[in-house]
């Protein structure tokens, strides 16, 4: 799979080396139990954990920008600084990478334009505040985006940033990272470096592939 060649040139350094892409540690994500989700969090409600569970706890987040464009090309977890040595595509259960013929990929759908990691816990409280807005506000509910996303990436002036941290529950340790996706729509996969002692090293989500 080229992809996942390109992947390990790519990533199993300590940073990137490549003049088409700029990279930005953007902060650090709370994972309180370790079961992480990918997806996107405004037309996916129920999207099932990776297989790999991962560390619990805080961890730094980098975005990789394509340098030319200014978008966010691949979305990076960080769970320890130590040597990979083996990469694999990020699958959830049901998904057998024997199944996988020549480039297909394992990953998520893109329709708003927007990705996000999150741990499944937090997933959950993502869902029961679409549905305690929905049942406060009725029919003057705009969507999920409207009401609890846009305000962090969007105010009277434009563009406010291309990601933010949200806590769906105050009480809660969870939190949302949602960025921008690449060029917009699309079906992403993620690929997992695992150190020496098969334990996950970091997770790279790829939404605009740039060759090393």
């Amino acid at each position: 799979m080229k992809h996942l060649e390109n992947i390990s040139k790519l990533f199993s350094k300590d940073f990137v080396e490549n003049p088409l892409i700029e990279t930005f540690e953007v902060g650090r994500i709370a994972l309180p139990t370790g079961k992480l989700v990918a997806c996107d969090p405004v037309i996916t409600s129920d999207m099932k954990e990776f297989k790999v569970h991962f560390p619990t706890g805080e961890f730094p987040v980098l975005l990789h920008k394509e340098r030319d464009t200014n978008c966010v090309a691949y979305a990076e977890i960080r769970f320890a600084a130590e040597d990979i040595t083996e990469w694999k595509i990020a699958t959830t259960e049901g998904q057998d990478t024997a199944d996988l013929k020549g480039e297909e990929i394992f990953g998520y759908p893109v329709e708003s334009g927007m990705a996000s990691f999150m741990d499944l816990e937090t997933q959950d409280c993502l869902n029961h505040l679409e549905k305690t807005l929905f049942h406060r506000k009725g029919a003057d509910f705009m969507g999920i985006y409207e009401e609890f996303f846009h305000e962090h990436f969007f105010d009277e002036n434009g563009a406010i940033d291309q990601y933010a941290f949200l806590k769906p529950d105050e009480e809660m340790p969870g939190t949302v990272l949602a960025f921008e996706a690449g060029y917009g729509e699309g079906f992403y996969a993620s690929y997992i470096g695992f150190g020496k002692d098969s334990q996950p090293v970091k997770i790279v989500t790829e939404f605009i592939e740039i060759l090393s």
